[in-house]
């Protein structure tokens, strides 16, 4: 098995498993931000993950933005938007293996 496709494997637990604790919470809550972030930071523990997922989520982008820069992978503004969006949607687990999946791809191919 080559790298990337842990990283795939990776990609689609971290996509699917974070989904499967926030579609019941959607459901129950709807698109409530404020509810969202006051359950997020509602005990010290909780809040300690959120904070680390929200500085993680921007590294991820930051890095994937400019490591994708710095190998002149094509389509660079679809990996970051990809990546983005994943990010934002499923969580760091989902985006972080995604964007390493897409980089082992285009390094596998150099």
């Amino acid at each position: 098995m080559r790298l990337r496709h842990v990283y795939l494997i990776l990609f689609a637990l971290g996509t699917v498993l974070p989904l499967t604790q926030l579609i019941p919470w959607l459901s129950a809550n709807g698109l409530m931000l404020g509810t969202f972030v006051e359950d997020m930071f509602s005990t010290r523990l909780s809040a300690a993950f959120g904070m680390d997922v929200i500085i993680s989520a921007i590294a991820v982008v930051a890095f994937t933005s400019f490591e994708s820069d710095r190998l002149k992978m094509p389509a660079d503004g679809f990996v970051l938007a990809i990546v983005f969006s994943a990010t934002v949607l499923a969580g760091v687990s989902s985006g972080l293996p995604l964007f390493l999946y897409l980089r082992q791809e285009h390094l596998d191919n150099l």
